[in-house]
């Protein structure tokens, strides 16, 4: 099975309450740990890369692994970029064989956003490669994204269908109290999703597919692995896991998760390091490594996007 976009997946998650996993990658042993999860549950994937991901791993390396993924477990894997800002980088892309683009206008004015995202949308859609927008804007920092507290906006219900009839997006990420990185909120506040706004975006738009970023949870025994093993992370709070598990049931079709999977990776490595000082060989520390990665998204299919057996 070849590739594939992210258009009859969503349509069926929107149908069955559930949502897709997006899962940042950056390496060979983040793929292997991501994909032999989801074949054991028989669940689709995403697999995305960021800006960032492509400078470190490049291009090509990155697209190959997909692929060999794809081949190894014959799931639907659509390969996704995250966070593209602007329209060379999008088309570089769609060009090079990825299979859906994300065009993050929301650092824009409205009609900027609209101008850029309505570019790509007609490219992409001449090639046969999906498009997600972007309305609102995340607070945090992630690889490229970095947007400050004071910055941030929820996502404004009566912008989404001028948004969507102007652009002709396939999918669309909104804000509603996620955020980019591990220290989601400070020492006190409690997490809290607008689903008000949610609701009313689900209600202008039926049928149509909404995307949340920034959803790792922060798992507080990896934080505490790092932690235990010479690390000084403060206190992270995510977003509980139940709050995501409520949004896949709506009309989020698409969950994104990096944070986690980077805790998963350091926090046992740590933890390999401080019992082993003296080994070296980076496939004795890189196992275990994969191994929580993979035990991490097997929790995250089955128990927060509810997308095992959906495959």
């Amino acid at each position: 099975m070849p590739l594939v976009t992210t258009k009859e997946m969503f349509q069926k998650a929107y149908d069955g309450g559930y949502a897709i996993g997006a899962f940042n990658v950056n390496n060979m042993e983040i793929i292997q740990g991501i994909t032999e999860a989801a074949k054991e549950v028989g669940a689709p994937l995403i697999l995305q890369v960021s800006s960032g991901a492509r400078k470190y791993a490049n291009h090509t390396y990155l697209t190959k692994l997909v692929e060999a993924a794809e081949i190894e477990t014959g799931l639907p894997i659509c390969l996704h970029l995250d966070h593209g800002d602007t329209f060379e980088l999008c088309k570089s892309c769609i060009d090079g064989g990825f299979t859906s683009v994300m065009i993050d206008g929301s650092h824009l004015s409205y009609e900027e956003n609209v101008a850029v995202t309505k570019k790509v949308v007609e490219y992409a859609h001449e090639r046969g490669v999906v498009v997600e927008g972007e309305l609102g804007r995340l607070a945090g920092v992630e690889d490229d994204v970095k947007v400050a507290d004071h910055d941030a906006s929820y996502t404004r219900p009566e912008e989404v269908i001028d948004f969507v009839g102007r652009t002709g997006v396939d999918s669309l990420a909104i804000a509603i109290g996620t955020s980019h990185g591990a220290y989601k909120f400070k020492p006190g506040q409690k997490p809290q999703l607008r689903f008000d706004i949610l609701d009313q975006v689900s209600e202008k738009l039926p049928g149509f597919p909404i995307v949340l970023h920034g959803a790792s949870s922060v798992i507080p025994e990896f934080v505490a692995m790092i932690n235990q093993n010479g690390g000084n992370m403060p206190d992270a709070i995510g977003i509980p896991e139940e709050m995501l598990r409520q949004a896949a049931r709506s009309a989020v079709c698409k969950i994104n998760i990096d944070s986690d999977l980077r805790l998963a990776m350091t926090g046992s490595i740590r933890k390999y390091f401080a019992e082993h000082p003296d080994h070296f060989d980076p496939r004795q520390y890189l196992s275990p490594a994969r191994a929580a990665i993979k035990e991490l998204v097997k929790n995250k299919l089955i128990n927060v996007l509810g997308c095992n057996g959906k495959a």
